[in-house]
């Protein structure tokens, strides 16, 4: 999953939100440099990344990419679900998606010291871009897939990978539906045990 599921799967502790957008930042035992919510939210990050890659429904999406695009079907896949849970923003949460971006946005900003620097320079771009809302269309997912292309060492043909969305768009979004629930319950469980 990418930033917004990370996010919205922290649960109402900010601190775990935190955490959890700083998870892929995080290297080694992240027990040695945090404590407390932010440590549960990059473990929680971890967590979900491990379902996710494990997960046959998921896989299925994967596969779909992997001729075209191969070891990196798994971050298009992320992104594709992430503009899914953007899409159908209504079905999930209570509060708007501008209303639940603005809010991770003044969190993370809030406590910018306890991130990464790396973490902490992506901060400024996602919210000037307003990633998490632009994720519903389709152009904010290029963008999304274009700036990972960029970030890739070698060429990964992501800023292509609208196409495929497209083509296929409705066999990603029916796994995406089958797959979140299971991953939603997943976390919720875990954020219950950590209490």
């Amino acid at each position: 999953m990418n930033l917004l599921a990370h996010m919205y799967l922290s649960g109402p502790e900010a601190l775990v939100l935190v955490g959890n957008y700083a998870g892929d930042f995080v290297k080694g035992n992240p027990a040695t440099h945090y404590q407390g919510y932010v440590l549960k939210g990059i473990l929680l990050h971890r967590e979900i990344d491990q379902f996710t890659d494990t997960h046959p429904t998921v896989r299925l999406s994967k596969e779909r990419l992997r001729p075209r695009y191969r070891h990196y079907a798994p971050v298009i896949t992320d992104i594709y679900y992430d503009h899914f849970l953007a899409k159908n923003w209504a079905k999930y949460h209570p509060e708007s998606l501008a209303q639940f971006a603005q809010s991770a946005y003044q969190t993370l900003q809030a406590n910018k010291a306890l991130l990464p620097q790396k973490a902490q320079q992506v901060l400024p771009y996602m919210v000037q871009g307003n990633w998490l809302v632009h994720y519903a269309q389709m152009q904010g997912i290029g963008r999304a897939l274009e700036g990972m292309s960029r970030r890739t060492r070698f060429n990964s043909g992501m800023e292509h990978a609208t196409q495929e969305l497209a083509q296929h768009y409705e066999a990603f979004e029916k796994e995406f539906a089958l797959f979140f629930p299971e991953l939603q319950a997943h976390c919720q469980a875990l954020l219950k045990k950590w209490q």
